[in-house]
């Protein structure tokens, strides 16, 4: 595998974090337990990234339509969030890591959303990894909100361009995804950074995300570095 200090080293990893509640039904488990073990899976996820240099890792927590799933999951999904939020923050911010959260996070409530953003000012100043959660997050909400914010700033037409218009998304001032990991099998993006994927590299794995562990994730910066990336343009 390539080394940590290689140009091959992706700066930035995001992952579709996929197959919690097949994981438990799998093993006769409610869906909770699946989630539970895929709060385990980011830990491991977080520590992998860090050790192999990686500067920004995107995780896709909860979707603007995981809100349609029962009142229950959502309940459990809100719950373990709060929970990993106060239980990680202390070594998150101890071993350098900032915390980013893109997305509807006032859907979660007053109190989740000023813990949420008192936890990105508490590591703003950290440098060693950029964690970024995308949480109530849809990139087509995104790319519309841009867009209103576009106009309320009173931009003209012939001034927007990809770079402004970029600056205005939820993801303003983080680098597109070098690589898009989406565990559990299914080959699709699911309205995922649908702007900032435009020349990623995508890898789809059957491991279930409970199971992703370290060596998935090296496996993954392994078979990134061994692409060609071309960006539209033929190579030299």
């Amino acid at each position: 595998m390539a080394d940590a200090a290689s140009h091959s080293v992706p700066a930035h990893v995001a992952i579709i974090m996929d197959g919690n509640g097949r994981w438990a039904a799998a093993r006769g488990l409610p869906r909770v337990a699946g989630h539970r073990e895929g709060a385990k899976a980011v830990r491991r996820t977080i520590e992998a990234a860090v050790n192999h240099g990686v500067q920004y890792l995107t995780l896709f927590a909860f979707s603007s339509e995981n809100w349609q799933r029962s009142a229950g999951e959502v309940q459990d999904l809100t719950f373990l969030l709060k929970h990993y939020l106060r239980s990680e923050l202390a070594e998150l911010h101890a071993e350098g890591v900032r915390l980013k959260v893109i997305g509807e996070r006032e859907r979660f409530g007053d109190t989740l959303a000023q813990e949420l953003e008192a936890a990105e000012r508490k590591t703003a100043n950290n440098k060693r990894l950029t964690l970024v959660l995308a949480l109530s997050y849809g990139g087509r909400a995104e790319i519309v909100a841009a867009a209103r914010r576009a106009i309320e700033a009173g931009m003209k037409p012939t001034e927007l361009n990809e770079q402004n218009f970029g600056s205005l998304l939820f993801t303003g001032g983080i680098p597109d995804p070098d690589l898009v990991i989406r565990t559990s099998g299914e080959q699709r993006v699911s309205n995922f950074l649908l702007w900032q994927l435009a020349y990623a590299e995508i890898l789809f794995t059957k491991t279930l995300w409970p199971d992703f562990c370290g060596r998935d994730f090296a496996g993954a910066l392994e078979e990134y570095a061994g692409r060609e990336r071309r960006f539209g343009a033929r190579p030299v």
